[in-house]
């Protein structure tokens, strides 16, 4: 057993980071649940779709409206205690929710503000979290260590966690939210068990709007970490607008259903654990330059794939490719941004990032549903493909400048 321990989190990673690795793995578990249970709470309250929507919506607004913010607190804040704080706030929330089903108050109102409150505790949870792995984790290691937290992610929230969340929430609507609740508090239990160095701190009182400007600034004037933000901004542009109309690309076109279409995410799931597992023989064995370039070529290829293929199997094929580069890619560039910015940076300029990623995400979906409905289903995959053609030609050489900035760091 302590080998495979020592497989999974090597001793150079250090004692916090496996408890660290082990809350991330729990709560993952946790959201896991959720991501099949809500949708069901939600269904069995309404069945109009404009509501069903909502309830994606209201989870990640929190995201778009206070991410900033949550990367300010990150950065003034004992990170430790914040992470603490915001999982046993989402242990109260879920268990409020549950004695609301319990005692049959539940309705659509309760479930979109409760959905609304779980999304703004992971916006602080996920903006604070990001910043304490490079606290801990010797630079060379983060590629590794990022990986490990990536593989947890896979597994408990899209593998294993849906289908238990399922089934717990046949034997009771409540059961998947009063044992999302217990993993959540049991994670805040075992963030506390790590030990990070202490970090310089802003004085004096806080002026949000001048601190988030001073990690815009930052990262603005910092090319590498800029090119990293604006590149993930511009493909989840393509990638929201085809990705939004995939379950109708999966049930139109390729003819697979409601079942084919949960099959064609696992596949992409596996991929993403085959990344996981090869991603440091990867980083050994290539420069981080040829890692995003061949990863950025199969996402570009994946939405020409999909827009001109009606066999099953090569959908399938082909998402698996995409899970092994979205697990290689994530890792990579989270792992240079973890590098290259500042302790004292890290949560306001994670927080850029992570706009990056949802406001790419919901211009780019929002965009989707107005190209298919114009051009039919197969639009916005073909937007995808020459989109993150175009742009990937633009970066291509700056791919390199960006892995020259690493390897100096």
């Amino acid at each position: 057993m302590n080998r495979l321990i020592d497989v999974v989190t090597p001793p150079r990673l250090g004692r916090s980071f496996r408890w660290l690795l082990s809350s991330s793995w729990l709560t993952n578990l946790g959201d896991g649940l959720e991501v099949a249970a809500g949708p069901l709470l939600i269904a069995s309250q309404t069945r109009d779709p404009r509501l069903v929507a909502a309830a994606l919506v209201v989870q990640r607004l929190p995201v778009l409206l206070f991410g900033l913010y949550a990367g300010v607190l990150a950065d003034r804040l004992d990170r430790r205690r914040l992470v603490i704080v915001v999982n046993v706030s989402r242990a109260v929330v879920l268990a409020s929710l549950a004695v609301t089903i319990w005692a049959g108050l539940v309705n659509v109102v309760v479930v979109l503000a409760t959905f609304f409150l779980l999304g703004l505790a992971e916006t602080f949870a996920d903006a604070t979290t990001s910043t304490l792995l490079p606290m801990m984790v010797e630079k060379r290691d983060l590629g590794v260590a990022n990986a490990r937290l990536t593989a947890g992610h896979l597994t408990a929230n899209h593998l294993v966690g849906p289908p238990i969340g399922a089934a717990l929430f046949a034997l009771g609507m409540s059961v998947p939210f009063v044992t999302q609740a217990v993993c959540v508090g049991l994670g805040a239990v075992l963030i506390s068990r790590i030990v990070v160095p202490p970090v310089e701190r802003a004085k004096g009182p806080s002026k949000v709007w001048a601190e988030v400007a001073e990690g815009f600034r930052w990262l603005w004037h910092h090319p590498a970490v800029r090119t990293l933000a604006l590149t993930v901004f511009f493909f989840n542009l393509t990638f929201g607008a085809a990705w939004s109309v995939l379950v109708l690309l999966a049930i139109e076109r390729l003819g697979m259903g409601e079942v084919g279409y949960g099959l064609l995410l696992t596949s992409m799931a596996i991929g993403g654990l085959v990344g996981t597992t090869a991603y440091g023989w990867l980083e050994r064995h290539f420069s981080l330059a040829d890692l995003m370039r061949g990863g950025l070529l199969i996402e570009t290829s994946t939405h020409l794939i999909l827009a001109t293929t009606t066999t099953p199997s090569v959908a399938a094929a082909i998402l698996f490719f995409f899970g092994i580069h979205e697990v290689v890619w994530g890792t990579t560039s989270g792992s240079i941004r973890q590098r290259l910015v500042p302790t004292i940076f890290q949560g306001r300029v994670g927080s850029v990032s992570m706009l990056a990623v949802f406001g790419g995400l919901v211009i780019g979906g929002a965009l989707g549903g107005v190209i298919a409905g114009r051009w039919g289903v197969t639009g916005p995959f073909w937007y995808a493909f020459v989109g993150s053609a175009v742009i990937l030609a633009l970066i291509w050489r700056e791919l390199a400048h960006i892995a020259h900035q690493d390897a100096a760091a």
